[in-house]
């Protein structure tokens, strides 16, 4: 728009503001104001040029900022909460828990293996019961905990997409992006602690089942002991 401006205003002294050459002293100095005013002219088209890559400098200064702004903050789930709610949740009771740090210790005193006592079978056999009675609704609760946890994982989901839809620049999609990513990993570690939960229950029922077995076998060969019994000269 500038340059055409320029341009009319020279056209205009060109046809309306010269006088016509008369003789040849004028047409010498006429020769010599146009030279001037040309010279004018260029000099100013040089600082329209100057002005219009300023203009671009600037705007592309302006889009690197932009491209470098970074979130006023940054959104993360509560994984650690989370996880340690939960390891705290299996624990109850006479459970076996995949948390407990004397977990080997516990699983021994409370299951044997091949062994026979003369008394207390049938507290034994309510230990068993139990511990994997406990063990199976501590996993349920575990599983309850989680289900309550999923609706605080939809809300930092929401507010991702919210903050994935309005990134301003390059940085800012880098950084939505990187939460997303630590969202599926925190996704992940509750999966994880989900499937240990599932197998320490099944795990104690399978646990309760060879103890009793073994214990049933550790009584018979107790009662009957190793030798064959003869009965009418026949072995049994």
């Amino acid at each position: 728009m500038k340059k055409v401006m320029v341009f009319t205003v020279v056209v205009s002294m060109l046809f309306l503001g010269v006088p016509a050459p008369t003789d040849a002293g004028v047409l010498a100095g006429v020769a010599t104001e146009w030279t001037q005013i040309l010279n004018h002219v260029q000099l100013i088209m040089g600082y329209i040029r100057q002005g219009l890559q300023l203009e671009n400098e600037l705007r592309q200064y302006a889009e690197q900022l932009k491209q470098g702004r970074v979130l006023p903050q940054q959104l993360f789930g509560p994984i650690q909460q989370d996880l340690s709610q939960l390891s705290q949740v299996v624990q109850g009771g006479q459970a076996l828990a995949y948390s407990m740090g004397n977990l080997d210790a516990q699983f021994r005193n409370t299951f044997p293996g091949y062994s026979f006592r003369s008394q207390g079978y049938f507290n034994d056999y309510k230990k068993w019961s139990q511990t994997s009675l406990d063990t199976t609704m501590n996993s349920l609760r575990a599983a309850g905990l989680q289900g309550q946890q999923l609706n605080n994982a939809q809300a930092v989901l929401a507010q991702l997409r919210s903050m994935s839809t309005g990134a301003g620049g390059q940085m800012q999609a880098v950084e939505v992006g990187n939460q997303i990513a630590e969202q599926q990993v925190e996704q992940l570690m509750s999966l994880r602690q989900l499937m240990l939960t599932d197998l320490q229950s099944k795990q104690a029922y399978q646990a309760e089942q060879i103890q009793k077995e073994q214990a049933d076998n550790a009584a018979l060969e107790h009662l009957f002991g190793t030798q064959p019994l003869v009965t009418d000269q026949k072995k049994y």
